[in-house]
């Protein structure tokens, strides 16, 4: 199956379709590791956008449809354009469309992104180690672990792990 997904710069009219693709608090919390407060605000998603609308080293992306509707985001950010690496986070696809390829193609492209427009020789992400349906989109599109922190995250009585990955441009 082939499936046409295109990025553009998030806006804040994409903050309807976020807000409608987290249902729990777990789910919640291996998007944004608490860095937003449970649950998802409309008023903290158009800080978010103020913020990184400031950032010259970071930017909000939106992967949209064939139709041209949301069904992927993602943060670029901490861009070092001395070292030419990029971290990405908050990677999240529709509820609906997910397991479906979707995310492999919305990082494929921001990988793609990452190395063919902003020239950037790295790219590095965290993943939960609970989260193992991201964790292996990630390395399905070239992603490797490169380290291990055993119980770096706090959630409720449990304790999460995490793997820091990275891909770097042939």
């Amino acid at each position: 199956m082939y499936l046409l997904i295109r990025l553009r710069p998030y806006k804040l009219s994409d903050e309807k379709y976020l807000l409608n693709w987290i249902d729990d608090e777990a789910t919640f919390s291996k998007w944004c590791a608490d860095k937003f407060t449970y649950p998802l605000t409309k008023e903290q998603l158009e800080e978010y956008y103020h913020n990184y609308e400031k950032e010259n080293n970071g930017f909000i992306v939106t992967a949209i449809d064939a139709e041209g509707n949301p069904v992927g985001h993602f943060l670029m950010r901490l861009a070092d354009y001395e070292d030419n690496s990029i971290h990405i986070g908050f990677v999240i696809i529709d509820k609906e469309k997910r397991e479906q390829g979707y995310g492999r193609e919305m990082m494929s492209l921001a990988v793609k992104y990452a190395f063919e427009i902003l020239k950037m020789k790295r790219m590095t992400l965290g993943v939960f180690d609970n989260n193992e349906v991201a964790h292996c989109c990630y390395k399905s599109v070239g992603f490797i672990d490169e380290k291990y922190c055993k119980d770096v995250f706090k959630y409720k009585d449990e304790s999460w792990g995490i793997y820091e990955m990275a891909i770097e441009r042939k």
